[in-house]
Protein backbone atom coordinates (compact mmCIF):
# COMPACT_ATOMS: atom_id res chain seq x y z
CA UNK A 1 0.00 0.00 0.00
CA UNK A 2 1.29 3.31 -0.65
CA UNK A 3 1.65 6.25 1.38
CA UNK A 4 -0.92 8.31 -0.87
CA UNK A 5 -3.66 5.26 0.01
CA UNK A 6 -3.13 5.19 3.64
CA UNK A 7 -3.49 9.13 3.60
CA UNK A 8 -6.79 8.81 2.39
CA UNK A 9 -7.72 5.69 4.33
CA UNK A 10 -6.91 7.76 7.45
CA UNK A 11 -8.13 10.84 6.52
CA UNK A 12 -11.44 9.84 6.05
CA UNK A 13 -11.45 7.94 9.03
CA UNK A 14 -10.89 11.19 10.78
CA UNK A 15 -13.53 12.82 8.82
CA UNK A 16 -16.11 10.22 8.72
CA UNK A 17 -15.71 8.66 12.37
CA UNK A 18 -14.43 10.99 14.26
CA UNK A 19 -15.86 14.21 12.76
CA UNK A 20 -12.77 16.22 12.33
CA UNK A 21 -13.11 19.19 9.90
CA UNK A 22 -11.73 17.91 6.55
CA UNK A 23 -9.44 21.74 6.86
CA UNK A 24 -7.43 20.83 9.80
CA UNK A 25 -6.57 17.45 8.35
CA UNK A 26 -2.60 18.48 7.07
CA UNK A 27 0.55 16.54 7.72
CA UNK A 28 1.32 18.87 10.64
CA UNK A 29 -1.47 18.67 12.07
CA UNK A 30 -0.71 17.33 16.38
CA UNK A 31 -2.31 14.52 16.67
CA UNK A 32 -4.08 15.59 20.43
CA UNK A 33 -3.89 19.41 20.44
CA UNK A 34 -5.11 20.14 16.73
CA UNK A 35 -6.87 17.32 15.99
CA UNK A 36 -8.35 16.75 19.34
CA UNK A 37 -7.31 12.74 19.64
CA UNK A 38 -7.79 11.56 23.10
CA UNK A 39 -7.65 8.50 24.65
CA UNK A 40 -11.03 7.44 23.47
CA UNK A 41 -10.34 8.53 19.75
CA UNK A 42 -7.36 6.75 20.02
CA UNK A 43 -8.85 3.33 20.20
CA UNK A 44 -11.15 3.77 17.63
CA UNK A 45 -8.15 4.83 15.60
CA UNK A 46 -6.84 1.14 16.76
CA UNK A 47 -9.73 -0.52 15.62
CA UNK A 48 -9.61 1.09 12.33
CA UNK A 49 -5.52 0.42 11.79
CA UNK A 50 -6.38 -3.43 12.77
CA UNK A 51 -8.99 -3.31 10.18
CA UNK A 52 -7.37 -1.67 6.92
CA UNK A 53 -4.06 -2.00 7.55
CA UNK A 54 -4.08 -5.59 9.43
CA UNK A 55 -1.61 -5.35 12.40
CA UNK A 56 -2.14 -4.29 16.27
CA UNK A 57 -0.88 -0.57 17.54
CA UNK A 58 1.88 -1.35 20.34
CA UNK A 59 1.07 2.13 23.04
CA UNK A 60 5.17 1.97 23.12
CA UNK A 61 5.72 2.25 19.27
CA UNK A 62 3.37 5.29 19.31
CA UNK A 63 5.43 7.42 22.10
CA UNK A 64 7.23 9.46 19.62
CA UNK A 65 4.20 9.56 17.05
CA UNK A 66 2.86 13.16 17.39
CA UNK A 67 2.19 14.98 14.35
CA UNK A 68 -0.50 12.91 11.28
CA UNK A 69 2.94 12.47 9.11
CA UNK A 70 4.26 10.87 11.41
CA UNK A 71 1.62 8.24 12.23
CA UNK A 72 1.37 8.01 8.64
CA UNK A 73 4.72 7.40 8.67
CA UNK A 74 4.54 4.55 11.41
CA UNK A 75 1.61 2.82 9.30
CA UNK A 76 3.75 2.78 6.40
CA UNK A 77 7.30 1.01 7.92
CA UNK A 78 4.51 -1.37 9.76
CA UNK A 79 3.29 -2.58 6.16
CA UNK A 80 6.63 -2.45 4.76
CA UNK A 81 8.09 -4.56 7.52
CA UNK A 82 5.28 -7.57 7.45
Amino acid sequence: MTKEEIKKIVDNFLVEELEIEEKKIVDEALLKDDLGIDSLDFVDVVVIVERYFGFKIKPEEMTNVATLIQFYEYIESKQNAS
